[in-house]
């Protein structure tokens, strides 16, 4: 429960709708209380507060109505523009970016600073008497010219917000940063000792009959996995005295009935207990940052090839995602591997997963980067330049097997997509620095300056 919990709280925040709502609700409060200062305190003294609006009812009405009409107006180009930086991003770098623009707070809190501001003196507009006993909530007033100097303000700071927040770089540089935040996240901490990298669990050791006595917990639903809450799912194996072995993991979709995780012994298998393992597993119709490490690498990957088609062939912006993935990749090669077992507290396994490991990352990273930018010399050279760079980083044996599997294939590909002998002499080279630097890490000082 508290897994969807904070996964409803996660879809609520970075809506695109949620911060100028809890805004407008806001102006409201502040509307009524000022209106009750006003009468309660200010009512026979306006003419002391030298900095208020001192005019008569007919002059606030007219300067409220201004306001509100044109903050609703201003409000509409706002959105207008919003939905043309939308439109640009997913055009030119793909749908997935989207996210990223609706999670902006900026864009929320500029269109909830002109709603709110409209809300306000609205509000304030119905409280001004003009017959019989005239009341005019001065102070109420000047608030709302406040706000409108205020949300003027905020309207040449959204003009330069949104024509930074549409530039290549920019986005490429958000969506690197969100991965690294997300490697640090989600794998431990960076390793000190080259022999012994923290985090690595014990392995996966399940008992024999396992695959064979072993019942499946089905999915009860079509769609990705979002969240696992490892916790729980640790605490239902210890109550139940079963280990469950988790099919699926972050970021893979499901059909609805196909195996989700798989108990044993299976004779623990009941109704509750199977209620209980799916409500610790969140699926969506759509995959999503935070603990889908793959999807934020997707998100650079999609740029990248994006930029490399012959309707764009922008390969700058194609080198850019290809850094911040070295960048990530850099630091994943240093960080330790999640453990793939979870145990009790008497040290009963009670959970095996299946983690995102090095070499699969690097897979998504660079498998369809490679492939779309065989004709481009100048992305097959930042790509073992890359290699070249996040070589000196790894560690662990599988993990080299994998950059220089890579290297191998960039290379290869190159070679036979790119007709230029001298081109293909300079990839080698490239290729034979990345062998170097991972036969010995030293060599990174003598290799190839980037």
């Amino acid at each position: 429960m508290k897994v969807r919990v904070l996964q409803y709280w996660r879809n609520l925040w970075s809506s695109f709708w949620f911060l100028p709502s809890a805004m407008a609700a806001g102006a409201v409060a502040l509307a009524f209380t000022a209106i009750a200062f006003d009468r309660a305190v200010l009512a026979d003294r306006y003419g002391t507060v030298g900095w208020a609006y001192t005019g008569g009812a007919e002059g606030a009405s007219a300067v409220l109505q201004t306001i509100a009409g044109s903050m609703i107006t201003i409000a509409g180009v706002v959105f207008s523009l919003t939905l043309v930086a939308l439109s640009l991003a997913s055009s030119q770098f793909g749908p997935r970016v989207l996210r990223n623009f609706m999670r902006d707070t900026t864009n929320q809190f500029v269109l909830g600073t002109f709603v709110a501001t409209f809300v306000y003196c609205l509000l304030v507009l119905r409280s001004i008497r003009r017959t019989d006993d005239i009341f005019v909530p001065h102070l109420s007033v000047t608030i709302g010219v406040g706000f409108a100097l205020a949300s003027l303000a905020v309207l040449i700071f959204y003009i330069h917000h949104v024509s930074v927040s549409i530039q290549a770089d920019r986005i490429v540089a958000r969506i690197g940063d969100e991965l690294l935040r997300a490697v640090d996240r989600l794998y431990p901490d960076n390793a000190s000792s080259d022999d012994a990298p923290p985090g690595d669990g014990p392995p996966a050791v399940l008992p024999g009959v396992f695959d064979r006595e072993a019942r499946v917990i089905g999915s009860p639903d079509d769609g990705y996995v979002l969240l696992v809450n490892i916790g729980a799912l640790t605490k239902i194996g210890t109550e139940e005295e079963a280990v469950f072995r988790l099919e699926r993991r972050v970021g893979q979709y499901v059909v609805s009935g196909q195996p989700l995780v798989r108990i044993w012994p299976g004779r623990r298998l009941t109704e509750d207990v199977g209620d209980k393992v799916r409500s610790a597993i969140v699926l969506g119709a759509q995959r999503a940052p935070g603990k889908d490490l793959e999807f934020t690498i997707i998100q650079l990957v999609e740029i990248a090839v994006r930029a490399l088609s012959p309707g764009v062939n922008d390969p700058f912006t194609a080198i850019a995602a290809v850094d911040r993935l070295g960048s990530a990749l850099s630091r994943l090669a240093q960080a330790g591997t999640p453990s793939a077992t979870h145990f009790d507290d008497e040290g009963d396994l009670r959970l095996v997963v299946s983690p995102l490991t090095f070499p699969e990352v690097m897979d998504a990273a660079f498998n369809q980067i490679r492939e779309y930018g065989l004709s481009s010399s100048a992305v097959t050279e930042r790509l073992l330049e890359t290699l070249a760079t996040i070589a000196g980083f790894a560690r662990r044996p599988e993990d080299r097997a994998a950059i220089r599997r890579h290297a191998d294939m960039v290379a290869r590909g190159a070679c036979d997509g790119l007709p230029a002998d001298e081109v293909c002499l300079a990839v080698q080279t490239q290729r034979d620095a990345v062998i170097r630097i991972l036969e010995d890490p030293s060599a990174l000082r003598s290799a190839p300056p980037a």
